[in-house]
């Protein structure tokens, strides 16, 4: 029996009732252009690398949250810092005042990183750190302490997110003006291509983008244009594009409609191929788009929390359908507090029973050839390129972001979004029905509020004791190189190893670059 009700993809892409178009495509995984996965044997090779995002409070208890994930089988950490490290302030800083430790870890000086990682060697696991404004001055206490450690740089792997322009479209946790900003990115490609080869120099986020309410085309086309705007600014620093292209990494939301999501990740691999090429590109590995995942954190609901974590079972099997290369599953608990250990634990068992029950990574792109999938990675692709071309005729992403364009379009997104929800035109299961009585039992992680202290306290201490001398002659090198135009890292790393504060290292940059309001 046929109807004629129309239905949409979360991004307005009508969905046929039935779709039996034959597909001629001949593509092939590990080839250009990488729709179908960036490496031949995908996870029968080897699986996604399994991170769970944690920091909060103070680097003691965040250390001994890592311990406790690495113990249950975690490979890779990925650290989350409070407000006032994201935008470089130290916790004495009265802005930061009642911020401190409480959406992610304070850290203030090289002393906390020395802590943050106790008894990790840092040769031996990768670190992701989701910080942008303030990612340079955290790159370089993670080298120095790699220094301190004695590990071997030219081994060091990780990634910064060191996306400043999804900051500026969607999330607001900036510091200089966007062309500052820029400038302090391509100085980070360029010493890291150098010092630390293996060091992924950015993750171009679409995770914050999709947070803010944008739409999954929305998402890739935003974030793939950020993309090619960091890549002509690396082009103008006549850096390699082959060089540094094989640093490049993404980072992308997975959200409840499941065949939208995995169409988004195969055509957002197909347009970078395509991207890299046009701008000259000739190694294959440096057109190759790689990312990691995070379950959608704005999907969880704070009624019927258990809910989320059949959302985030499907959440993963987009992410591990679709191609992803790490993954992090969300608590149940989120929509509520920051996850407990317990919440934090069943997540990351929901990727192991993904991983070595589901069968889902045992072939390559199991849903290739699907007439359905393969018709919407298609259609995906048309909107997301017609949204790009929008932003190239703009000028690129800094003038799109500059005349509050892709803030427009994110937030035209949200609102009907929100609306078709009032309206029930859209379900959620437990918000606008099969709602219940509800009385949680669920026990909410709380911040201590005397960890503002006890980082004021450190602070004071470490100011007393370290080479006063030496920190203000290795603040005046960092003004001196910011204002030449020389490449900042080195002086970063140097005020970072005689124990600046982020603060003064971002306060020494505030006089040079001003600060974007």
């Amino acid at each position: 029996m046929s109807t004629d009700k129309k239905i949409f993809t979360d991004s307005g892409i009508e969905i046929k009732e039935l779709y039996n178009q034959p597909i001629n495509r001949n593509e092939m995984p590990g080839e250009f252009p990488f729709t179908r996965g960036v490496q031949p044997n995908m996870y029968r090779g080897r699986l996604w690398t399994m991170r769970q995002y944690a920091g909060f409070s103070t680097a003691e208890e965040s250390n001994q949250r890592y311990h406790y994930l690495l113990s249950q089988g975690v490979n890779g950490l990925s650290v989350a810092f409070d407000l006032p490290t994201q935008i470089g302030y130290d916790s004495d800083h009265a802005l930061a005042d009642g911020e401190v430790g409480k959406v992610g870890v304070a850290i203030d000086s090289l002393e906390d990183m020395e802590i943050l990682f106790k008894g990790i060697k840092l040769d031996e696991v990768t670190s992701s750190m989701t910080i942008n404004a303030s990612g340079f001055i955290l790159l370089a206490f993670y080298i120095a302490l790699a220094k301190k450690q004695g590990a071997d740089l030219k081994k060091i792997s990780g990634t910064i997110q060191n996306d400043i322009l999804k900051e500026y479209a969607a999330r607001g946790t900036y510091i200089y003006p966007p062309k500052a900003s820029m400038r302090i990115i391509t100085d980070i490609f360029e010493w890291c291509a150098k010092e630390v080869p293996k060091w992924n120099t950015i993750s171009i986020s679409g995770y914050h983008i999709r947070e803010a309410g944008s739409s999954a085309v929305q998402e890739i086309a935003f974030t793939l244009s950020n993309g090619k705007a960091y890549v002509k600014a690396a082009l103008a620093k006549g850096l390699d594009i082959n060089v540094f292209g094989k640093r490049l990494s993404f980072f992308f939301n997975a959200h409840n409609n499941l065949f939208e999501e995995v169409a988004k990740f195969r055509a957002a691999r197909r347009m970078w191929a395509t991207i890299m090429k046009d701008l000259g590109a000739t190694d294959n590995k440096a057109m190759m788009l790689r990312f990691h995942t995070q379950t959608g954190g704005s999907t969880l609901t704070a009624q019927q929390p258990f809910n989320n974590i059949s959302r985030v079972t499907i959440q993963t099997l987009a992410a591990v359908l679709g191609g992803t290369q790490s993954l992090h599953t969300n608590g149940y608990d989120e929509a509520l507090s920051l996850p407990t250990e317990e919440a934090a634990a069943t997540a990351l068992r929901t990727q192991q029973i993904v991983a070595f029950e589901s069968g889902a990574p045992d072939t390559v792109d199991p849903l290739a050839g699907s007439y359905f999938i393969e018709s919407l990675t298609d259609e995906v692709e048309t909107a997301a390129w017609k949204l790009i071309e929008k932003i190239d005729a703009m000028g690129g992403s800094v003038e799109a972001i500059e005349q509050g364009f892709m803030q427009d379009e994110i937030a035209k997104s949200a609102y009907e979004y929100q609306r078709q929800i009032e309206n029930e035109e859209k379900i959620i299961v437990g918000v606008n029905k099969f709602q219940a009585e509800e009385t949680t039992t669920i026990p909410v992680f709380k911040v201590d509020e005397k960890v503002q202290t006890v980082q004021m306290e450190k602070l004071k201490a470490l100011k007393a004791k370290r080479n006063n001398d030496k920190v203000s002659t290795s603040l005046k090198t960092l003004h001196q190189k910011a204002t030449s135009g020389e490449n900042i890292m080195p002086a970063v790393l140097e005020a970072v190893e005689n124990y600046c504060t982020l603060g003064e290292i971002s306060d020494e940059l505030r006089k040079v670059f001003g600060e974007y309001k």
